[in-house]
């Protein structure tokens, strides 16, 4: 007779093949040829044992922890909530997983690497560990590398004291992330939400589950909202704002509209035909305004507009990784005009190049016109903003900011009136052949700045950053550690001159901020199991400082302990003893105190 261990072994095997869902197989390697997924198809399911499951005709799913996005938030979620002993899925509405980390974004935002701790630092700690490799160097040696000296914005780029390494290769970040989920047997499901009323079904203030567009639901204990734009928030009835606060809701000295009239692009003129107001403003800029600023403009709400996204481009000079820029389909010149103008007036314009490993960068938007599309995330005809925009709507949008980014690069390489110096220049960089091959070595994801911001249990404010010494009153789901930062919203014509309406920088230093746990609850009385470690409770000043990528891998292991914590305790997710939360987060090594 068998014995009573081996007897639990076998219901234990058997209940985990047959309860994992139809649809998965293996994920794929690193190595794996790239395969284009419909809009969508489920993404293959890391379990093994899984292929060999018998078919279900069941599109109902059941996990502890759902997870919507596939941000770093919603990757370090999953893993935490795995090591803590619950059951957790990924659902993933885009094509690849790791947001902007796998999509570019190699520059890593930290003005202070000390911050970054638990999953997050781990992250980076397997960056170090895979570039000691000499293989993972193709297009140039280490120590060539390393020799440059590179100082990157959370410390040196490469530091060997610490292990750490902060700049990093698109393809690498998506290999390690792959690697946690095919380690920690979490299933990740390629679906869109189903945005319309009623997809999200709850009980009283419990959420039960959601709907996808291919007709599958997820149903969990918990929940969390780990994608850019907070679509699960809004779905659940959740409450949140768009745009931006006014100055005077908070006592936020950058909030609301503002132009920077000190600012402007001296003899530039906005006018398609120039001179002649009636002709029409210039491709990029947005509105004209009273000059001087009509009264009650600076600080006012603005609950439409956010600031600019664009692509964060991996490029390349080395002659065999170099794919060359070609002028994208439909190029007109009168869209760049701005830009001609802006050169021959004799401003500068250009990219950034922020040195990457294998002689490749990641390069973001710099000077007065360049890779950010101002105004391209909302609609000037029909007042729609990304944020609540439909996902045709927001496509168009998107596909604008490529199509422009592609141009304007072009532009910037290859237009007679760009000085032939300049053209050479920025000509020597082409996009990396062995990044994104599966999208025409474009990156997979737009740079989404802002979107939604949840109006939870406690708004982050301007005064939140600045104050760094501490939050009292709470527990901290983590450190943020970056400068109150907002890329243009707009730009706007006064008195027949261009300025930038809604950009900041305010330099902070590098010393931490905390970021209280209640900034990633809903309300109470809106919703009791669900998180959100990325459209999380801010005003738009306060947002500008968290919005960074290791924050969000940050946030979102508080989020997956947090929710777990909840299903142990009973509770809500309002209600998580903070003792027990704070404990667990230090047990872990995540950074809570400075």
């Amino acid at each position: 007779m068998a014995s009573p261990s081996s007897v639990l072994l076998l219901l234990f095997t058997l209940l985990t093949i047959f309860s994992t869902p139809s649809s998965a197989k293996p994920y794929p390697s690193a190595s794996a040829s790239p395969e284009a997924r419909p809009w969508a198809k489920p993404w293959p399911h890391p379990n093994p044992l899984a292929a060999a499951a018998a078919p279900s005709q069941s599109n109902t799913f059941q996990y502890d922890v759902i997870i919507y996005g596939g941000t770093p938030a919603a990757i370090s979620a999953a893993v935490q909530v795995k090591r803590m002993g619950k059951t957790v899925a990924i659902v993933n509405p885009d094509e690849h997983l790791g947001g902007l980390t796998s999509s570019g974004l190699g520059w890593t935002d930290s003005k202070n690497g000390n911050a970054i701790g638990g999953i997050a630092r781990e992250f980076y700690s397997a960056v170090y560990k895979h570039y000691l490799s000499d293989s993972a160097w193709i297009q140039m040696p280490r120590q060539e590398y390393v020799d440059m000296k590179v100082s990157a914005q959370p410390g040196p780029a490469v530091d060997g004291d610490k292990e750490i390494q902060w700049t990093f290769e698109p393809k690498v970040a998506e290999s390690i992330f792959k690697s946690w989920i095919n380690d920690n047997n979490i299933p990740v499901y390629n679906e869109h939400l189903d945005r319309s009323s009623g997809s999200v079904s709850k009980s009283g203030t419990t959420i039960k589950g959601f709907k996808t567009l291919s007709g599958k639901t997820f149903n969990g204990n918990m929940f969390i909202d780990a994608g850019y734009e907070g679509d699960l928030m809004d779905a659940a009835g959740i409450s949140f704002s768009v745009g931006r606060d006014s100055a005077s809701v908070y006592g936020e000295s950058a909030g609301g509209q503002r132009v920077a009239v000190n600012d402007g692009y001296e003899g530039v003129d906005p006018y398609k035909t120039k001179g002649n107001s009636k002709s029409g403003l210039l491709l990029g800029i947005q509105d004209t305004l009273s000059s001087p600023l009509p009264q009650g403009f600076t600080g006012s709400a603005d609950d439409l507009r956010i600031q600019s996204f664009n692509y964060r481009l991996c490029l390349t000079h080395d002659p065999g990784n170099k794919i060359v820029v070609t002028k994208p389909a439909g190029y007109h010149d009168s869209n760049y005009e701005l830009l001609l103008r802006l050169i021959e007036a004799g401003h500068n314009a250009s990219f950034t190049a922020d040195p990457m490993p294998n002689r490749k960068t990641d390069s973001n938007s710099e000077g007065k016109v360049s890779f950010d599309l101002v105004g391209g995330n909302f609609n000037e005809a029909t007042h729609e903003t990304y944020p609540t925009a439909s996902y045709d709507e927001r496509k168009a949008m998107i596909d604008a900011h490529k199509k422009y980014q592609q141009g304007i690069l072009w532009t910037l390489q290859n237009h007679p009136r760009i000085p032939a110096e300049q053209r050479k220049k920025n000509a020597e960089w082409g996009y990396a052949k062995d990044e994104f091959t599966s999208n025409n070595n474009w990156p997979y994801s737009i740079y989404v700045r802002e979107s939604r911001r949840m109006n939870g249990m406690h708004v982050l404010t301007q005064q939140d950053v600045q104050n760094r010494a501490g939050y009292i009153g709470d527990a901290v789901a983590g450190l943020g550690s970056y400068n109150l930062d907002s890329h243009v919203v707009r730009r706007v014509v006064m008195g027949d001159q261009i300025y930038d309406e809604g950009w900041f920088y305010i330099r902070e230093g590098s010393t931490p901020f905390p970021i209280p746990y209640q900034a990633i609850l809903p309300q109470a009385d809106e919703a009791t199991n669900l998180l959100n470690p990325v459209t999380l409770s801010a005003t738009h000043v306060g947002f500008s400082a968290v919005r960074m990528e290791p924050t969000f891998m940050v946030l979102g292991q508080s989020a997956g302990t947090a929710a777990v914590l909840a299903i142990q305790q009973g509770c809500t997710v309002q209600d998580v003893d903070r003792k027990k939360l704070n404990s667990r987060l230090k047990s872990d090594k995540q950074k809570v105190s400075y």
